[in-house]
């Protein structure tokens, strides 16, 4: 399993020509679902991970040599083992600890990447009372990280939400944008603001956080940007201002973190066009109680990345002030 000179010389003679940008492998889809009992009272924790290795050497890839492999079964093996010895916290504390065991064990490893998915389960409620080992499956959204660990280098970790589907049916417009001769959609004072949100960020330093209070807190900024409060909600003069009051939100709450990203489709509903059934008492212009035609395409896609200047790198930075 050793890295000698003659290995580096041999792959040299490979590489006149050609170079690897990067190469990896690991074990897709590896599932688990752990149980910490303490007492009568239970706790579950159910994740999905995918792991990637990227080997010093390469010359699996240009001799057919596999000393140097950790077997993908080995690496799910490794796991479940981890997971048992450890348990389970958040999707960025199992990937860190998974990225230091690969580095740590095996030398020959230069980067461990760690994808994981957690699927969301909520104790059960009886009467009031939470119970002791009963919980439903509650998949409003789906938290996800990537921890990547690269040899002599900080772990790069990145955290997110996804499927996360809300709807509002007042207080959103859309008026004043270009009528050329190309558009067709009219000004739109009143209408009903659907989308499903996915949002990924960055920390830039990891100093006193807690990922899932982090997480939870984007959540929460978000559905706040997005509806407001109970009673007289939000305006949203277009979908792109409350991405960004959501991100502006996000960055003044966590300020470990760099940058984040928000992606919020249209999710259209458009009104039932009711003038053509006269006969049945219908009036076509109420609207105290309306009917919609859900339409999922083509759908409309707004995305943008607020960054923190301070946590950003030299290069995002001198990219964006070219803009």
């Amino acid at each position: 399993m050793s890295y000698t000179s003659e290995d580096s010389r041999e792959e040299a003679e490979h590489f006149v020509d050609f170079d690897f940008i990067d190469t990896g492998y690991g074990k897709n889809h590896v599932k688990l679902l752990r149980i910490k009992r303490e007492g009568a009272v239970h706790h579950v924790k159910e994740f999905q991970v995918d792991t990637q290795l990227t080997l010093r050497s390469k010359k699996d890839y240009l001799f057919g040599d596999n000393s140097d492999i950790v077997a993908t079964d080995s690496q799910k093996n490794i796991v479940y083992i981890l997971a048992k010895i450890h348990g389970l916290k958040s999707p960025e504390d199992f990937g860190l600890l998974l990225c230091s065991h690969f580095l740590s064990k095996y030398p020959h490893v230069n980067k461990a990447k760690i994808s994981i998915e957690e699927h969301p389960w909520e104790r059960m409620v009886t009467d009031g009372v939470p119970h002791n080992h009963a919980f439903i499956s509650t998949p409003t959204a789906i938290r996800f990280a990537c921890v990547t660990c690269e040899r002599g280098a900080m772990p790069d970790i990145e955290s997110g939400l996804k499927n996360l589907r809300v709807m509002k049916t007042t207080q959103s417009a859309f008026e004043h944008f270009i009528h050329d001769e190309f558009a067709t959609l009219p000004d739109c004072p009143e209408r009903i603001f659907s989308t499903v949100i996915y949002s990924k960020w960055k920390y830039g330093m990891t100093a006193g956080l807690d990922y899932d209070y982090a997480w939870n807190t984007v959540r929460d900024s978000v559905l706040h940007a997005f509806a407001g409060s109970p009673d007289t909600g939000i305006f949203s003069p277009s979908v792109q201002n409350t991405l960004y009051l959501a991100q502006k939100e996000v960055l003044e709450k966590i300020p470990q973190m760099s940058w984040i990203e928000v992606q919020l489709p249209n999710k259209h509903y458009t009104p039932v066009d009711f003038s053509q059934f006269k006969y049945f008492g219908v009036n076509p212009t109420g609207r105290e109680n309306e009917v919609f035609l859900p339409s999922d395409y083509p759908a409309g896609n707004i995305r943008a990345v607020l960054g923190r200047k301070s946590l950003l790198s030299p290069d995002m930075v001198t990219f964006q002030s070219k803009l």
